[in-house]
């Protein structure tokens, strides 16, 4: 006997279930699956990264080299500049935020998840906008930076830079909507008994954060508006020969500039504050000036932006003012660095794969904030600033920074967002490598800037020890990039093969930890009630103070 003709077989049903799944990703308003593809749009990018990274450390291992052309190294640096910044650092903060950020204040959803949806797939198309470049007539080929007059029709003629200026006003206007909806989110739809000062220090950052990109953000946006008008309508902004002023550009991207260093590096602040004292079983020490200064890094942000431009002949009291602010902007970062020591003195420290990149970014951005704080003095900018030394401080701070903040993040949350645990295992062995590459490439590098080797140059002459400097540079890259395939590696298998980890496997005590793993769509069946800043901790141990600091009012 024949079927009948509409009755579907097994496997198309499983097609058509298949299809529906993917579906729901693509047309998703969910915080959740919005967050989680923020985080995959940047994993894949960030394989393109690595391999840029990769190639600029062949062509500088040796002096003289001939890897790449002058025209494909600037393409490639370019290239890979903006792809960590605009592609992978921040859009995984967000992705965090707008996973992480409903669930800790105890809401069902971000604020305006169309204006959500919407955020993420600007983002991406602006990414993959960017990368078509390399077959739209050529990469842009001005740096991450754009300067002009570099940047200018006369000097980078291919459509590269025209597609590097849209990309990222798409990105940007991703970013703004994503600001947006953090703020609102964070100010609007706390559980009741969440006060301001009682939301986790993740959130606390991440709002902050959000001010930065609403504020800094259009600043960049206007110029690359007024660059497209330069380069295809005859514009004159930053043509100095026509009346126009290069230096615009600068005080306007530098402005945007300075602000992103601590647009990558607050949310991070925030995972560490998370991380810190779950593995150390002590509640964070000093939670009012942690989020205080936050507020003061919020402000000194946009007030330092002119010391990347010391060596520009701005006049002396410019100096004064822009090297005093940027001195002040360290002393709250200072701050935030001895909160997280304290936390952990004494603490019961527990050094899972979490804890071990939580206390690796204390030492790694430390590193990078006493160079910065060096580069405020005006003349060692002079000397330094178009040195190799700045390559140093500038990936101690942000890569040392956020990238190890960043892993601190995802091996604490990653049960949380799939229900199963990373391997310690390999997570282990992944810190380890990437702290002896990431050390081995980049220490180095200070060395070479003191010897006099410049910045933004596709070769250099055989010099004494900087060839060797080079190579050694060159191979703790690939130990780094090693460890993080290792890390991607872990990412896949454990998805199928990790132990599973329950709801709370850390014995965390903010609200995430307080639903299912993953979360089911509407986040909790039920919010604990939230007395302190601690919640989960009072709702599972109703007749115990808070663990350590007994009888410390936490509520104030």
């Amino acid at each position: 006997m024949s079927k009948h003709p509409s009755a579907a077989s097994p496997s198309s049903i499983r097609e058509v279930e298949e299809y529906q799944g993917l579906l729901s990703w693509v047309s998703s308003v969910d915080h959740k699956q919005i967050g989680i593809l923020y985080l995959l749009a940047s994993l894949f990018f960030f394989l393109f990264g690595l391999s840029e990274a990769a190639s600029m450390r062949i062509q500088l291992a040796r002096p003289e080299n001939h890897f790449l052309s002058p025209e494909q190294y600037n393409q490639i640096f370019t290239m890979h500049g903006t792809t960590m910044i605009f592609l992978v650092v921040m859009p995984i903060m967000i992705g965090l935020s707008m996973y992480f950020i409903p669930l800790m204040i105890g809401a069902r959803d971000v604020a305006f998840p169309r204006l959500n949806a919407f955020g993420f797939w600007i983002f991406f198309f602006g990414g993959l906008l960017l990368y078509f470049s390399f077959i739209g007539g050529g990469a842009p080929v001005a740096g991450w930076f754009g300067y002009a007059p570099l940047s200018e029709k006369a000097y980078s003629f291919s459509p590269g830079q025209d597609y590097w200026a849209v990309a990222l006003l798409l990105t940007g206007t991703g970013s703004i909507a994503s600001a947006v909806n953090i703020i609102v989110t964070t100010f609007t739809m706390r559980a009741p008994g969440m006060s301001i000062w009682r939301t986790p220090l993740f959130v606390w950052m991440t709002m902050i954060n959000g001010f930065l990109l609403l504020f800094a953000i259009p600043a960049l946006n206007a110029a690359l508006v007024m660059l497209l008008v330069d380069r295809n309508l005859n514009g004159f902004f930053f043509q100095t020969s026509h009346g126009g002023s290069a230096l615009l550009w600068q005080h306007y991207f530098w402005f945007f500039g300075h602000p992103e260093v601590y647009i990558m590096i607050l949310p991070v602040f925030g995972i560490i504050s998370e991380v810190i004292p779950v593995f150390c079983r002590k509640t964070i020490y000093g939670y009012g000036f942690l989020a205080a200064s936050t507020v003061a890094i919020g402000f000194l942000s946009f007030a330092v932006w002119a010391h990347h431009m010391f060596a520009t002949g701005i006049g002396f009291p410019m100096y004064y003012v822009f090297a005093g602010a940027s001195f002040l902007i360290a002393v709250p970062t200072g701050i935030k660095i001895w909160n997280w020591i304290a936390t952990m003195w004494g603490g019961s420290i527990r050094f899972a794969t979490a804890m071990l990149f939580a206390t690796a970014f204390i030492i790694q951005f430390t590193v990078g904030g006493l160079s910065g704080i060096a580069f405020a003095a005006v003349p060692i900018d002079w000397q330094l600033t178009d040195s190799y030394f700045v390559v140093a401080h500038f990936h101690y701070t942000l890569l040392g920074g956020s990238l190890f903040g960043i892993m601190a993040g995802i091996y604490y949350w990653y049960p949380k967002m799939t229900g199963r645990l990373l391997s310690e295992k390999i997570g282990k062995v992944h810190f380890w490598l990437m702290v002896i590459g990431f050390n081995g490439t980049f220490f180095p590098m200070h060395l070479m800037g003191l010897y006099g080797m410049p910045r933004r140059v596709f070769t250099y002459p055989d010099l004494p020890h900087l060839g060797a400097l080079n190579l050694f540079s060159s191979i703790s890259a690939a130990v780094l990039i090693f460890s993080l395939l290792i890390f991607f590696y872990n990412l896949a298998i454990s998805l199928y093969r990790g132990e599973v980890a329950g709801d709370n496997p850390w014995e965390g005590w903010s609200l995430e930890w307080a639903t299912s793993s993953p979360p089911p769509p509407h986040n909790f069946e039920k919010v604990p009630p939230i007395r302190h800043r601690r919640p989960l901790w009072d709702y599972q141990h109703p007749d115990l103070p808070d663990p350590v600091f007994e009888g410390t009012r936490h509520d104030e």
